[in-house]
């Protein structure tokens, strides 16, 4: 808030937050894009102090960047950069693990990769993995050849097509 003086009398001048979120996002915008190492945006706090503005207005701008495709919230309150060249898939990791059935041709009785190989091919931990390939066990589509030996294919996945 900043004080002026109009015509000898003292006037409170509010800055208009009409627009202030989107002069934010472009600020950030413009940071991301001047630094392709960039992975997380700013924390609200930081940009709440350099733009003397609330954190709803911060959040808003956030917002914008997420709407454009900039920015994506992550658990724990921070925002990370999304790049153009990255495509996240966000259906639930069973699923992205039984496309590895029909996407690499593996047949029924196939030796299926180990968690720990899946754990690093989709940037999860193995528990993780884990649990998503209890689930495909319980369904049908993996077979467990128990402690220590490998998980073969029991049958090919059923993709439902969804409107």
């Amino acid at each position: 808030m900043t004080t002026g003086r109009v015509g000898g009398e003292g006037v409170t001048q509010q800055p208009s937050p009409r627009g202030t979120f989107l002069e934010i996002a472009a600020a950030v915008r413009a940071e991301i894009k001047a630094h392709p190492e960039m992975t997380k945006l700013p924390p609200a706090a930081d940009l709440m102090k350099a733009h003397g503005v609330s954190r709803g207005v911060v959040l808003r701008a956030f917002g914008a960047l997420q709407k454009e495709g900039v920015a994506e919230p992550v658990p724990g309150g921070r925002w990370r950069v999304v790049r153009a060249s990255e495509r996240a898939d966000r259906r639930p990791l069973e699923d992205r693990i039984a496309d590895i059935i029909t996407d690499e041709g593996l047949p029924v009785g196939a030796a299926f990769p180990s968690a720990s190989v899946l754990a690093e091919r989709f940037g999860v931990s193995r528990p993780t993995v884990t649990k998503a390939l209890d689930k495909l066990e319980a369904a049908g589509v993996l077979a467990s050849g128990g402690q220590g030996r490998v998980r073969t294919v029991r049958a090919l996945p059923i993709r439902e097509e969804r409107s």
